[in-house]
């Protein structure tokens, strides 16, 4: 089985600063195979015959906290999964890159996509954010970007159980789990 696994808050503002090469061999102690990382981010695509995710997250962070001292949290997505949520998108999302900045918010359960709802604000003629199947799809008019209320969600409780990604990156990670 396919997975990528979306570690939150490591690389951001010289925070959590782990090199891909370091998570990567990480991964691969853990027995993990095709171990493959995307960008600064903490993106790390790998197989495995273990398919309890709550199982794999539990494994996975403990590893990370253990191995680069911090509390690790991240949000494991199958490739089943990020195929639905990309094929599922609201319609026109990503279409209008010129226009539009598009992120996806990955939420840790037990949040579901409803309940972080509650938490985003948006403002008319700016933003829009949909619920999906464990995501929240966001755009922001980048002609108002700094009008947008994205920022808002950073404050709220919710956000411990969120990690976003930009729809290129998004759609770029099921690419490489589709190759």
């Amino acid at each position: 089985m396919k997975f990528v696994a979306l570690l939150r808050g490591i690389n951001v503002g010289g925070n959590n600063i782990i090199k891909m090469t370091d998570l990567k061999a990480c991964f691969e102690e853990m027995k993990f195979a095709n171990v493959v990382t995307y960008i600064q981010s903490g993106n790390v695509l790998f197989e495995t015959s273990e398919t309890n995710e709550k199982k794999l997250v539990e494994k996975i962070e403990k590893a990370l906290s253990a191995e680069f001292d911090y509390e690790s949290r991240l949000v494991l997505v199958s490739h089943p999964h990020l195929k639905r949520i990309v094929e599922n998108c609201p319609r026109d999302f990503g279409t209008s890159a010129a226009k539009f900045r598009y992120d996806v918010i990955f939420l840790k359960e037990p949040l579901t996509a409803l309940e972080a709802m509650k938490s985003v604000s948006v403002k008319e003629g700016v933003d829009t954010a949909h619920a999906g199947d464990g995501v929240l799809y966001f755009s922001r008019l980048i002609s108002k970007a700094t009008q947008s209320r994205l920022n808002k969600i950073i404050g709220t409780p919710a956000y411990q159980n969120m990690t976003m990604r930009n729809w290129n990156t998004t759609t770029q990670l099921l690419a490489m789990m589709d190759s």
